[in-house]
């Protein structure tokens, strides 16, 4: 072989590493700090064994500060991320805004696995917008061995009367075992969801079909009320601070008697590596109150979503459609075991034999079915959302109600007054926006 040829060559060889390095796409993925997107990136060698040409740079963020900045980033069309993790709530809002691209993926893909009640969520007009990476309700988490000692027995259908004594039964002070732990940092997404669905199963509402706010009523207050007395004698000290994470924390140290939370939840708590009471943890349906056929279980899912303004559109399909795929939750059974995929989304995973040994697996699919969001209340509500109202403005309104309960638990303010605060506020702000003339 000459020179002239060598040379030819290299310079071929050259020129093919350069348009393959133009090849490759970058794309921004803004995401929740919850334990199941963590494990998702350490995962992420599949994804470049078969998308080489995909890079992927991760934004990991807290749920508030997250829920903040995509929401920020899409209404400004600041077009800092490519992937999104975004609720059930912001979902069908964004998509009907045109704020999200819609998803169409191969057959492959299997939409209509996806578990009715999650797909719903996330379709408007029949077009899917986000796609749901887990799903889930929410449910109690106990400890078996506290109810035992305190020789008591955990019915799967409670009332929030069995909470109440159950959580009496286990505190201990002394030894900080607290026999509930519920969330109390403010935010719509977080103390405002807990408490909405608590209210639900005391036949409160926010909203009368008037979209008249409903605080002044008597649901609310016992509601309220009832929170925070348990929260007071049996919950852990600074709970107004208290989010999933927190509360997921002090459960897997072994703080918490009770949990009521997520669904999504029981991996973590069940898990040996991560939780000190792994082997002694049970789980019940979310509570109702005695007489109300309402239960306090949410639904909710965590999804990937498109913005509208993306440069990158194919590249970000490609990594939504990997990380929500069966072939994803395959490759977390496989490496992590079935109790660590994500749950909730898919009816295949919920007849898969295997699934169906962990232990919390039924329970959590009987929480997503028992879950209405079009019928979320005792009496009729203009709204969808169980745990939020689905429309543009709660996300303010719902925040500032969380800051006014949180600050109730904290005893910088009343109970009543609250309630007198959120029905002010939330008042004012449905007038503003003219739901209320």
């Amino acid at each position: 072989m000459n020179t002239t040829i060598r040379a030819l060559m290299g310079a071929c060889a050259l020129s093919a590493l350069a348009t393959t390095a133009l090849a490759e796409t970058t794309i921004t993925v803004a995401t929740v700090n919850n334990g199941d997107m963590i494990r998702m990136q350490g995962l992420m060698d599949d994804f470049y064994a078969q998308h080489p040409d995909i890079k992927v740079d991760w934004v990991t963020m807290e749920e508030n500060v997250l829920r903040q900045k995509v929401t920020t980033d899409i209404a400004t069309k600041g077009g800092q991320y490519d992937v999104m993790t975004i609720g059930t709530y912001e979902a069908p809002i964004w998509g009907k805004q045109g704020w999200l691209l819609p998803l169409e993926f191969d057959a492959a893909y299997d939409v209509d696995d996806l578990l009715p009640a999650i797909r719903g969520g996330l379709t408007v007009d029949g077009k899917l917008y986000a796609a749901p990476f887990y799903g889930e309700s929410s449910m109690i988490m106990y400890r078996t061995d506290l109810m035992e000692a305190a020789g008591m027995t955990m019915p799967d259908m409670p009332t929030w009367d069995d909470v109440k004594a159950a959580a009496a039964a286990m505190t201990d002070r002394d030894n900080e075992i607290y026999g509930i732990c519920l969330r109390g940092k403010a935010g719509w997404g977080e103390n405002a969801a807990f408490l909405s669905a608590m209210a639900n199963s005391y036949g409160a509402r926010w909203f009368d079909m008037d979209w008249t706010p409903q605080f002044d009523g008597a649901a609310w207050k016992e509601t309220l009320t009832d929170y925070l007395e348990m929260m007071n004698a049996y919950g852990p000290p600074g709970a107004s601070n208290n989010g999933f994470n927190e509360n997921l924390a002090l459960f897997q140290q072994g703080h918490c008697g009770m949990w009521i939370d997520a669904t999504v939840a029981a991996s973590f708590v069940t898990n040996p590596e991560d939780s000190t009471v792994a082997d002694r943890v049970g789980f019940a349906m979310a509570p109702n109150k005695a007489g109300v056929e309402k239960h306090a279980n949410w639904l909710w899912a965590w999804n990937l979503a498109i913005p509208a303004g993306t440069q990158k559109a194919d590249a970000a399909k490609t990594f939504v459609e990997w990380a929500t795929s069966k072939d994803y939750t395959a490759l977390v059974a496989e490496k992590e075991g079935w109790a660590n995929v994500p749950p909730g989304t898919r009816t295949s995973l919920y007849e898969n034999p295997e699934y169906a040994k962990v232990p919390f697996a039924a329970m959590t699919l009987a929480s997503i079915n028992a879950a209405d969001p079009t019928n979320p209340t005792v009496d009729p509500v203009p709204y969808v959302g169980v745990q939020f109202v689905a429309i543009p403005e709660f996300q303010g309104i719902g925040t500032a109600v969380g800051q006014q309960f949180s600050a109730a638990l904290a005893g910088t303010t009343s109970a009543d007054d609250a309630l007198a605060a959120a029905q002010a506020l939330t008042l004012r702000e449905m007038k503003k926006a003219g739901y209320i003339k």
